[in-house]
């Protein structure tokens, strides 16, 4: 993928996560309604809080959702407010994020990267899609190895942060992890990508179940991965027509 096609294919924001009119799911524990805000939402989630347990506890899911997550929104919401970025797309806002300042880089990467994670989580779990299997046995030798450099990454992150799977410029799967809020989308990135798969290794996503144990969040992570969306975002992603 040339850089110029690249950079054009993730300004054209989120059209799934990021737009008015998003599926909203329904969620038993959670009344909230994907509504426009200023051109930017809170989305509902598309499960119970305790719709992944045993592997993601459902206080942790409450706390991590309605406290965590709505607070990133709103301070971003706060960080944008009369500005032109209140109806400019978030990949775009990323694009240059290194000009808009720390509370746009924290608080819209907190913000964008948990809608991202809430969407790749599922009870029902699945299996990846043959062209995306195909895909991770040709850049990774195999689904385990894969699991495995995605496990390290995860686990070797120092401090908060994230790790990702994602399609580079190249359109060659790479696993990346980024510090505190930030994604690969972002101008600041070391590697830059489009992502498909995230995993937040921030302590609020599993201390209160496994304390100090990150690595048995991580294996437990594997259960409640939707690959059905994760499949989706490769498919879009290399047609050039989805990025979310």
């Amino acid at each position: 993928m040339k850089r110029r096609q690249f950079i054009s294919l993730i300004g054209m924001g989120t059209a799934a996560a990021c737009t008015p009119g998003a599926k909203s799911g329904t969620n038993s524990n959670n009344k909230i309604k994907s509504a426009p805000i200023s051109g930017h939402f809170f989305p509902a989630l598309p499960y119970s809080y305790d719709a992944l347990e045993p592997h993601i506890d459902a206080t942790t899911m409450e706390l991590h959702y309605d406290k965590h997550h709505r607070g990133y929104f709103k301070k971003f919401i706060a960080a944008i407010d009369g500005t032109a970025l209140e109806t400019t797309a978030m990949p775009t806002i990323f694009a240059d994020v290194s000009k808009h300042g720390e509370a746009m880089r924290n608080n819209g990467g907190g913000y964008y990267n948990h809608m991202l994670f809430w969407e790749n989580l599922s009870p029902e779990g699945g299996e990846p899609s043959a062209k995306l299997l195909s895909h991770i046995v040709k850049d990774f030798k195999s689904f385990d190895t894969f699991k495995d450099v995605f496990f390290k990454a995860a686990k070797t992150q120092f401090g908060s942060g994230w790790a990702w799977l994602i399609l580079d410029e190249e359109r060659n799967l790479k696993v990346v992890a980024t510090p505190n809020q930030d994604n690969p989308l972002m101008d600041v990135s070391d590697v830059k990508g489009i992502p498909l798969l995230t995993i937040d290794v921030w302590e609020h996503a599993y201390y209160l179940n496994y304390q100090n144990k990150r690595g048995d969040y991580i294996n437990a992570f594997w259960n409640v991965v939707n690959w059905k969306v994760v499949s989706k975002r490769l498919e879009k992603a290399l047609k050039g027509e989805w990025i979310g």
